[in-house]
């Protein structure tokens, strides 16, 4: 996994999952509490993500809803779009673009 990036807008490439949930953490955080406005997260070559790399974006999004931010996720693959609309996160997180649940399903 390789996070790229500064404190508005970061790509994330390969894989979000436990073996990389706590780096990828760690950087998001950092990037969330160093700006202001919108972190944009760009998903386009992330390969694939699990239940502790979703916990790590859900992370992500509270930490800066505290802080009067907002997390955007950006070019989110299809298959991580299913997984949205699946655990009905879609509705909670920002995705650029919104997600046709139709189109997904």
């Amino acid at each position: 996994m390789r996070i790229t990036g500064d404190h508005t807008a970061l790509a994330i490439e390969g894989r979000l999952d436990v073996r990389t949930a706590a780096d990828a953490r760690a950087r998001l955080h950092q990037a969330v509490d160093g700006g202001f406005g919108d972190l944009v997260l760009d998903l386009a070559r992330l390969e694939f993500w699990d239940a502790t790399g979703l916990g790590v974006i859900m992370g992500t999004h509270r930490r800066a809803g505290r802080i009067g931010r907002r997390l955007v996720l950006r070019s989110v693959p299809a298959q991580l779009q299913r997984l949205l609309v699946a655990t009905k996160l879609h509705r909670i997180l920002a995705v650029d673009g919104g997600i046709a649940e139709a189109h997904v399903l």
